[in-house]
């Protein structure tokens, strides 16, 4: 048998979003009034409810395709969500316990390496990555913005030139803060240190998995298949998606519970 735990946050409004999600509510009574009739004609004296969402293809646990850095990925016209290719989606979960690394500070090479190590575990084309910071324990205030640590350009590198076409990160992005990287560019003038992860998919096609949570739960650092596939909006940037680890039973008894209940 299997076992499945969630990797995903339920979307919903919250200081941890940087935009507004609105939830507009079609109820069981109303629902029979669009369609010219009365609650009294259905089963129940009930019809069926439907809900209005309006929210940003980055809002809660998403995908983002290489459209999303830029036009073009490899001198080639980037590829918008809904042309990912599923294959790049299911593969092996590979966890790195980077949660030393300072909010604000960037994840390194050297961190990565060291994570592997401790992993025991040699990277291979098609791993996916989940870079588990603990910042998901911050979920539903608005440091959830700001407070975590983010991938740099050169540990972006190592991880795509390695065969890595997804990498996923448990905080609000995969880059360090707004604030930190804004703070560092008007300082220094050098403009590399804006979205650093984000624009080195110009050069190599990867995808990114954001505001993932409950990588605690996963029973050690691999040995599990990891599912996340996107919602396929036509020519967008990034999509919602489910992330879920999949694992043997035997790896452990304990349900995918974490915060949120597990999301």
């Amino acid at each position: 048998m299997k076992r499945l735990v969630d990797l995903s946050l339920a979307t919903r409004d919250t200081p941890s979003e940087a935009t507004p999600v609105t939830v507009e509510l079609l109820d069981h009574v109303t629902g029979a009034t669009v369609l010219g009739l009365t609650p009294e004609d259905f089963p129940d004296g009930m019809a069926i409810s439907n809900e209005t969402v309006t929210l940003t293809t980055h809002t809660g646990t998403h995908m983002d395709a290489p459209l999303h850095y830029g036009p073009t990925s490899g001198g080639r016209p980037a590829k918008a969500i809904d042309e990912v290719p599923l294959e790049w989606c299911y593969g092996p979960g590979v966890r790195l316990d980077v949660r030393h690394v300072p909010p604000g500070e960037g994840i390194t090479v050297e961190h990565l390496t060291a994570a592997l190590g401790e992993a025991g575990h040699e990277l291979a084309p098609g791993d996916i990555v989940m870079l588990w910071t603990g910042a998901d324990a911050l979920w539903g205030s608005a440091d959830y913005l700001s407070v975590f640590p983010g991938l740099t350009g050169k540990g972006t590198a190592f991880l795509a030139e390695s065969g890595v076409r997804v990498i996923g990160i448990d905080a609000w992005g995969l880059d360090r803060p707004v604030p930190a990287m804004i703070e560092e560019y008007r300082r220094t003038g050098d403009n590399s240190c804006l979205w650093p992860a984000h624009i080195y998919g110009r050069t190599q096609e990867y995808l990114q998995l954001e505001k993932l949570t409950n990588l605690g739960a996963l029973p050690a650092a691999t040995g599990f298949e990891v599912s996340c596939f996107p919602v396929a909006v036509a020519g967008a940037g990034a999509g919602w998606t489910r992330v879920v680890a999949v694992l043997d039973d035997a790896d452990g008894p304990d349900g995918p519970d974490g915060p949120e209940g597990s999301s």
